[in-house]
């Protein structure tokens, strides 16, 4: 090749590259929503499509059925192949790990209905936070439920631990943190204490779902998202609302 040509040649490579490149980002630009677009389904479960409100109705009402022993017979089957692609739920319950208190009974409901997170003393940590952004962003679900229950052994130890000034072992303590702002604000404080703080605990972490930023507190400003509390009795099932 001749000297002239060998100076050329790296010249024209350039361009053939910028030519090549700008040809694909032209292509990207005319294509690139219908290429990246995600593909609209219809919601596996069409009568999860709720607001606020009827949401919590169907909760409450769920409830009184199972209260009285007449919850309804749900087809496991059929739901988990609807469910396959998909999930719509119409309702997130940040409730106990406490075996005793199962949510899906509780609300008497199906596969798909509820997004439930479940931590001992149901207090919404950061990881719970952020399952529950995900649940209202994603899943665009309109209610949550910060499920309390009476004779909480997360609060109980709580209340233990800072009255005899005491260090649980393990990561136990960690419980203890998130827990002690209600026991600490009940203390003293007319009736049983430790009822009044499982209370309070409930209260404080809707509390802190409602203002926790930016997705949440925008979503219940919006009216798109509903958070209320609750209180379920290991006796009778049945769940008191705090609202």
């Amino acid at each position: 090749m001749c000297q002239l040509c060998k100076a050329k040649a790296p010249a024209q490579r350039s361009r053939r590259f910028f030519l090549a490149a700008a040809g694909g980002i032209a292509a990207g630009l005319a294509f690139g929503p219908q290429a990246f677009a995600k593909e609209t389904k219809p919601p596996p479960k069409p009568e999860n499509l709720l607001s606020p409100d009827a949401a919590l109705d169907r909760l409450t009402k769920g409830n009184a059925r199972y209260v009285d022993g007449v919850s309804r017979r749900h087809d496991f089957k059929h739901e988990r192949e609807a469910l396959a692609g998909g999930q719509n739920p119409f309702a997130g319950i940040l409730g106990c790990a406490d075996s005793r208190i199962a949510p899906e009974y509780a609300f008497d409901s199906g596969r798909g209905d509820l997004f439930v997170c479940r931590v001992a003393g149901n207090f919404a940590s950061d990881e719970t936070v952020a399952s529950l952004e995900y649940a209202a962003s994603a899943l665009n679900v309109p209610l949550f439920m910060v499920l309390g229950h009476d004779s909480c052994g997360a609060v109980d130890a709580t209340i233990k631990s800072l009255k005899d000034n005491t260090t649980l072992p393990g990561h136990l303590p960690s419980l203890v943190s998130a827990i002690a702002p209600a026991v600490k604000a009940t203390e003293g404080k007319p009736g049983d204490h430790l009822t009044n703080a499982i209370r309070q605990n409930v209260i404080d972490n809707i509390a802190k779902l409602k203002s926790a930023t930016p997705i949440l507190s925008a979503a219940v400003d919006q009216g798109k998202l509903k958070i209320v509390g609750g209180i379920y009795r290991l006796g009778d099932g049945k769940v008191e609302l705090i609202v």
